[in-house]
């Protein structure tokens, strides 16, 4: 019976609905989470991502819908499961005027540990973060990274096997980003569950073995980063036209290589094919047939962004304020 239990998801939501006054921010979501994986939700500003971490994690009660975590409910089982998942946000929770060591002391501390057993958890995480360093700086005086790792290191104290990350890596810089992933990378090479919001479609194609696609509030796809790409179809062909021709000329000469007319913008030529072989060929005959230089031509795999353009309609715009903003409009 046990280890059926174990087999369970790690996260279980069903029909999850959360009213803002007039806004509906979670308009009855269904998603699983297998234990030892990354979930990647996935959306614009505003969808809901924020709102269903919130609700996941005890601080916001569902209006309707049912949602378990470690299969403890998120309502009845409140108080028990706030000791077996951890939370780290856009914004470090960490206390400014306190030292990187007291902070996780305190942190220790509160998740019931003694005085000596917080010290050497702290230590330890203080390494594991490469902070080992700072441990003994004032937390205002850490850069935007460190703040960032010492966040997630609060969040990992009690070890939790269940982490929620809502947009952990908005704001930081390209070094900082890596680091950060790399360590979600061995969090869950170590069996950790991890639960992660994000508006950047490539950090959930690195770290995601699963991703759902929510927007206003509800579930509009969900897949493996390569299934949601299949829904797209076909490869996209581009072409960079040289200065002084006319892409409007290269659209026209290429438009039977594509079901659907080409988009230009600006000097660059985009279509959609379905030929996996000789498609540059093919098309630098058909340019060169139609008098019309190119200074590139290139074939690529759909992306994420064309997921969510071809879902959607529109692209996600990153901001750099999102979670801030979700909590009051979502």
């Amino acid at each position: 019976m046990q280890e059926a239990k174990e087999k369970d998801p790690a996260i279980t939501v069903r029909g999850l609905v959360k009213h803002f006054g007039d806004v509906k921010a979670l308009d009855g979501i269904d998603f699983d989470v297998e234990r030892g994986t990354v979930l990647g939700l996935l959306g614009p500003n505003g969808a809901g991502k924020t709102t269903a971490v919130r609700a996941l994690t005890t601080l916001l009660v569902p209006d309707a819908g049912s949602a378990t975590v470690t299969g403890l409910d998120v309502v009845d089982d409140a108080a028990e499961l706030r000791s077996r998942i951890g939370l780290a946000g856009q914004y470090a929770a960490v206390d400014e005027n306190l030292t990187g060591a007291e902070n996780l002391i305190m942190v220790g501390r509160l998740y019931g540990m003694d005085r000596a057993g917080a010290k050497t958890r702290a230590a330890e995480l203080l390494e594991r973060f490469s902070l080992s360093d700072a441990a003994d700086r004032i937390v205002r005086t850490y850069s935007g990274g460190m703040r960032r790792r010492l966040d997630l290191a609060a969040a990992l104290v009690a070890d939790p096997p269940v982490i929620f990350l809502d947009e952990p890596t908005t704001g930081l810089d390209p070094r900082s980003r890596l680091d950060l992933w790399e360590t979600i990378e061995g969090l869950v090479g170590g069996g950790t569950t991890v639960l992660l919001t994000t508006q950047y479609l490539d950090e959930a194609d690195k770290l995601a073995d699963r991703i759902v696609v929510i927007d206003a509030g509800k579930v509009i796809a969900e897949g493996t980063a390569d299934e949601l790409k299949q829904r797209v179809g076909g490869l996209r062909l581009e072409v960079h036209v040289s200065p002084g021709y006319d892409p409007e000329a290269a659209a026209s000469a290429l438009a039977t290589m594509c079901e659907e007319p080409p988009s230009i913008e600006g000097a660059l030529v985009k279509l959609r094919v379905t030929q996996e072989t000789g498609t540059i060929m093919a098309a630098v005959r058909k340019l060169d047939a139609a008098g019309v230089d190119a200074d590139d031509v290139a074939v690529k795999a759909p992306t994420l962004d064309d997921v969510f353009l071809a879902l959607t309609g529109r692209e996600i715009p990153v901001e750099e304020d999102s979670a801030e903003h979700e909590e009051v409009t979502a």
